[in-house]
């Protein structure tokens, strides 16, 4: 009976803690032209042995978002974009922050049986933020650190480019032209050799530094629409060692005017 007990206290407190109504900076100002209001919330759920140790002490799952008022396209979005980044390897399907927190916490559960006098404690924090919105384009930033056992946990980002007009996520190919992947692709190669100071003849694959599949630079489908350019992000383990840390490349609009349509979404961005 003790047990069903603590079950739904843990149920409980896997719940939305804390809904921020009121922070300075989630709504935007009344009356401002085309803009979406948001509130951030968060779901922190405990592994059910923490009892009344503090979350620093315990597996946890903690997760904050921004939930945009009656915009649930939008909202699913970023749910899943938030699952896609931090879902665990359990074979089960998250559908939700609370699926997710549980899944989590499940691969804790497993790993104990499996080593119960490990002193060990998974962690996941996770939050999404608006990074700014404008009359056509919302992005948010998706990032936090994942902790699940081995040497060392992971930090990860990706992003939403939300086109307000369409009410739909921004991919490459509403921005730019038909068969753009080949151009685009050459053009951001140029770039990053040049970022790291790398020859044209440079392998990209040498088992140490850089590991792009079959020797090919390739970019990632992680990427942040900016006044200025494409930023495209390469999170831990894409193309480089863990000791490497993320990697990005900017691909400035001057340098692909010509792959880019006409109003699209970022018409206001192109000079």
């Amino acid at each position: 009976m003790k047990c069903l007990k603590n079950i739904a206290l843990i149920l409980i407190t896997g719940s939305f803690t804390a809904c921020n109504h009121g922070v300075q900076g989630n709504k935007q100002p009344t009356g401002a032209k085309d803009t979406l209001t948001y509130n951030y919330k968060t779901f922190k759920q405990r592994d059910a042995d923490c009892g009344n140790s503090p979350d620093s002490t315990c597996t946890i799952a903690k997760i904050t978002y921004p939930d945009f008022d009656s915009k649930k396209t939008l909202n699913d979005s970023v749910t899943r974009s938030f699952i896609k980044l931090f879902a665990t390897n359990t074979g089960k399907t998250d559908t939700g922050y609370s699926q997710l927190a549980n899944n989590f916490i499940g691969t804790y559960k497993t790993f104990k049986k499996e080593q119960p006098k490990s002193t060990l404690i998974f962690l996941l924090d996770g939050h999404a933020r608006v990074l700014k919105q404008d009359s056509d384009i919302l992005t948010v930033e998706i990032s936090g650190y994942s902790y699940s056992g081995g040497p060392h946990g992971v930090d990860l980002t990706s992003y939403v480019n939300w086109d307000k007009k369409t009410n739909k996520s921004i991919a490459l190919s509403n921005i730019l032209v038909a068969g753009y992947q080949d151009k685009l692709n050459h053009i951001a190669e140029q770039i990053f050799r040049k970022n790291e100071k790398l020859l044209d003849t440079a392998k990209l694959n040498n088992g140490r530094t850089y590991f792009f599949k079959d020797n090919k630079f390739s970019l990632p489908d992680n990427y942040l629409i900016l006044p200025e350019g494409i930023r495209f992000l390469y999170n831990v383990y894409t193309i480089k060692p863990y000791v490497a840390g993320k990697t990005e490349l900017l691909v400035p609009y001057t340098q692909i005017k010509a792959l880019l349509l006409p109003n699209s979404a970022v018409k206001n961005h192109i000079k």
